[in-house]
């Protein structure tokens, strides 16, 4: 029987008009090729903008909201199973190599395997550290000043590392049921890589936006906290040459060389293989005044690329694409049947022929940036649904934002209180809350739904009135009905109880 392989590469901070096959002034030869013999995504979103919660989800194929880590440094919950556990317990061999950022750790992690990935392959951020030995080395390693040393090879760099381990497991496992994860922490900072790639974008600026020119004042009070001195310089200020942004885009196209190393190889044994590029999220490196990533749904950091190898070739689909049908596509793919609890859906369907839509709307969520830190906002409570004509984005704490894509795909005109979009906003507003509840997300309440803008809804101390209990076949016993003690007959039903009221 022909055995069955997936390949999940993923880059960290890899806006979309980073690709050079999303946009030409970048060199991603490798990734491009992908593009070539795959489906490549226009509307693919992340399910939360920051490092972890976004891998939270890619991993687990459950939001942030139910896996529970819903900030960096924060866990997993115990009961949450990753895609390496369900396959890795169905016997399909597991192996993740790279950045995880999901333990709970610090920035680097714990440097142990997690439950469901070959050991042998393991090679976290924490791992490389120790790999490298002198402290001296360490600190080079965190230095974006090294990339500019004479003595300076790519065989220093997480990267290369990353890919040599990689290799290492395609090499052992040519007749084998796998998943591997081959995950880089480039081109986020601090964005080491060797020359040539050091300096090749010395001269490089993106095109002239119409964001860089938003002035953020019907926008969340958040947003012009986050710009800071910034809210105040012009395009020309925002957009410009710089050696950081040459430093992180040619680390950019590093990586896409080391993706090519792994894609070699791939291709040499693996021809038929499933393969899936994507990146966590991205950065909005100045537009709408804005740098890093935050609690927003702006397609600088949201709108994800998203490349699939192994169904048609060479197309592109503006269908509406998410993290979150990841983990149900690679088990649909490996044959086995999809847990209840999972919130996305198979997309292979859709990669064997883009006719067929997925989804027509996806969502993308804020808790807060990390809890380590104080700073970043600190709790910014956000939920937003995007179609291909509208984004929706409720701010629990601040200014809501609606905006037209089709006549301001740049996101400049904040359209909340227009009421000639008020059926477009309300249906869409209608679509997340209902999001909201299907996925027992644990911050869902009234004040969801409840707006300036939405006069005909009106606060209910019981919400929607349900209980939403949880489905999990594979690993736990079923939940008990609170009124009965006897297993639950409907994890959904409206809210019946037996206590007595005084």
């Amino acid at each position: 029987m022909k055995k069955k392989q997936v390949i999940l590469i993923m880059t960290d901070t890899t806006r979309k008009d980073m690709v050079g096959c999303y946009n030409p002034k970048m060199v991603t030869p490798n990734i491009d090729a992908l593009a070539a013999d795959g489906l490549k995504f226009e509307n693919a979103y992340s399910c939360q903008p920051v490092c972890g919660p976004a891998r939270s989800a890619i991993f687990t194929g459950q939001f942030p909201h139910s896996n529970g880590m819903v900030t960096n440094c924060l866990a997993l919950g115990d009961n949450v199973k990753t895609v390496g556990q369900r396959l890795s317990d169905n016997g399909i061999h597991c192996g993740y190599v790279g950045k995880y950022h999901l333990d709970g750790g610090d920035y680097f992690g714990k440097g142990i395997c997690p439950e469901g990935w070959d050991e042998k392959y393991w090679y976290d951020q924490k791992t490389y550290l120790e790999d490298l030995g002198s402290d001296a080395e360490r600190v080079l390693s965190r230095q974006s000043e090294t990339s500019y040393n004479d003595d300076l090879t790519e065989d220093f760099t997480y990267a290369h590392r990353t890919s040599n381990r990689a290799l290492d497991f395609l090499k052992d496992n040519v007749d084998t049921d796998f998943f591997l994860t081959v995950s880089f922490d480039e081109p986020h900072g601090p964005s080491i890589c060797p020359a040539p790639y050091n300096t090749m974008y010395a001269d490089f600026k993106f095109d002239d936006y119409p964001n860089y020119e938003d002035d953020l004042e019907d926008k969340p009070l958040l947003q012009r906290l986050w710009a800071g001195d910034d809210l105040n310089k012009s395009a020309a200020e925002l957009n410009h040459s710089s050696a950081g942004l040459a430093l992180f885009l040619g680390c950019n196209t590093f990586v896409d060389h080391e993706i090519g190393r792994v894609m070699a190889a791939v291709n040499a044994k693996f021809p038929d293989a499933l393969v899936i590029y994507t990146s966590d999220h991205g950065d909005m490196l100045g537009s709408h005044k804005l740098q890093m990533k935050n609690a927003a749904a702006y397609k600088e950091i949201a709108n994800i690329p998203l490349i699939v190898r192994g169904g048609v070739s060479g197309q592109t689909t503006d269908a509406m694409a998410t993290h979150i049908d990841l983990v149900p596509t690679i088990m649909d793919y490996m044959d086995l049947p999809l847990p209840k609890l999972l919130e996305g859906k198979s997309m292979l369907p859709e990669i064997y022929d883009p006719a067929v839509e997925t989804n027509d709307t996806v969502y993308t969520e804020w808790t807060r940036y990390e809890v380590d830190h104080d700073g970043f906002g600190g709790l910014q409570m956000m939920r937003a649904a995007t179609s291909k004509e509208f984004k929706l984005v409720i701010n629990l704490m601040d200014k809501d934002e609606f905006y037209d894509l089709n006549n301001d795909p740049y996101e400049v005109t904040n359209l909340i209180d227009d009421p000639a979009y008020t059926a477009a906003r309300n249906d869409l507003h209608d679509k997340l809350l209902e999001h909201m509840n299907q996925t027992r997300d644990a911050y869902r309440g009234y004040q969801w739904a409840v707006r300036s803008w939405r006069q005909d809804k009106t606060p209910n101390w019981e919400n929607d009135g349900y209980t939403r209990q949880k489905e999990n076949e594979e690993y736990e016993p079923r939940e008990l009905d609170y009124d009965t003690g006897l297993p639950m007959e409907q994890a959904v039903r409206l809210k019946e109880t037996n206590d007595v009221k005084n």
